[in-house]
């Protein structure tokens, strides 16, 4: 430890924490990472299965640093993908500083938002967050969800009665300015001193490759809705790098050939939108001119594709 004037110099300690943001799908985790952050950090669309990847997100302020891993959405699980994307949701919210669930509050309570808190009666973990969002619109079921929090604790009592966590509840509108505020305060709170996981400027150590991936699937989300959105995916195959300027071959995939025109469209208007649409915001996130080539491929059963999910970063590190 290096030594000054007055003796060992020791790091300047903050609150830091780890956080494992979870919670059924489409309740707005990726929204709030994305109001914390201040920054898009994180796919956002209104289809559900948006979010297929662990999103580091990092929020940094006088205070210290949070790290906010967004997670996928549980929701029942069709076919090896969802089953893996569901793992990947539990598997992050294992081993964190602080578990923040996020629960979509304008409807009433879910079998996923259930057994969400099932799971933190049971594990016992130490610093619990509950967000009610979406609080601006009516009905709010806040009630409810203190209701079946209070079951869930009753239904997992063991015979030594144990005292069970409480967590903080957060009322929340994560997509207004300032709607996350609430839920920033209460994580600071919760965190503990130690030295920063990451330089202050970075807010994402996302692979870049995903992070092009996301926003052209989201594109296609926002354009086609529910046509084929669970079916496709994305691979980015090279990013070549000039002065200011990313040359990026991407390529989407799709199950069947009958999906191959829908994801082209008419005269190819759907990818040229898309192409158009991904290249202005990658060149705002990156800072550089990005010019892509968009194909699209026919690869039945990708879901099932070990090689492929790899490659898409479904199955852990990025290859």
């Amino acid at each position: 430890m290096p030594r000054g004037v007055f003796g060992i110099i020791r790091p300047v300690m903050s609150r830091v924490a780890v956080v494992g943001v979870v919670g059924r799908t489409n309740a707005g985790k990726s929204t709030l990472v994305n109001a914390l952050v201040g920054e898009k950090v994180s796919i956002v669309s209104p289809v559900e299965q948006t979010t297929r990847n662990t999103i580091r997100g990092i929020v940094a302020d006088e205070r210290g640093q949070l790290v906010l891993l967004d997670t996928p959405g549980l929701h029942k699980a069709v076919g090896e993908l969802g089953r893996i994307l569901n793992r990947m949701a539990r598997r992050s919210a294992a081993g964190t500083d602080i578990t923040c669930v996020v629960f979509d509050a304008s409807q009433e309570p879910q079998l996923e938002d259930i057994g969400w808190m099932q799971r933190v009666s049971k594990e016992r973990p130490e610093k619990v967050v509950f967000v009610l969002n979406k609080c601006d619109r009516q009905p709010f079921f806040e009630r409810m969800f203190r209701d079946a929090w209070a079951e869930a604790c009753a239904q997992g009592e063991g015979d030594q009665g144990e005292k069970r966590p409480e967590p903080v509840w957060i009322k929340s509108c994560a997509s207004t300015p300032g709607g996350a505020k609430a839920v920033g305060d209460a994580l600071f709170d919760l965190a503990e001193e130690g030295e920063k996981l990451f330089d202050d400027e970075i807010v994402t150590d996302y692979p870049r490759k995903l992070t092009i991936a996301d926003s052209i699937r989201e594109k296609y989300l926002a354009k086609m809705h529910q046509e084929v959105p669970h079916e496709m995916g994305v691979l980015v195959k090279s990013i070549k790098e000039e002065r200011g300027r990313w040359s990026v071959d991407a390529e989407v995939l799709v199950n069947r050939p009958s999906q191959k025109p829908i994801v082209i469209g008419r005269g190819a208007e759907t990818i040229k939108y898309v192409r158009k649409c991904a290249e202005r915001e990658l060149s705002d996130i990156f800072g550089v001119k990005v010019a892509m080539e968009l194909w699209v491929r026919v690869e039945p059963g990708w879901m099932k594709n070990s090689r492929l999910l790899a490659q898409m970063g479904y199955l852990g590190e990025l290859v």
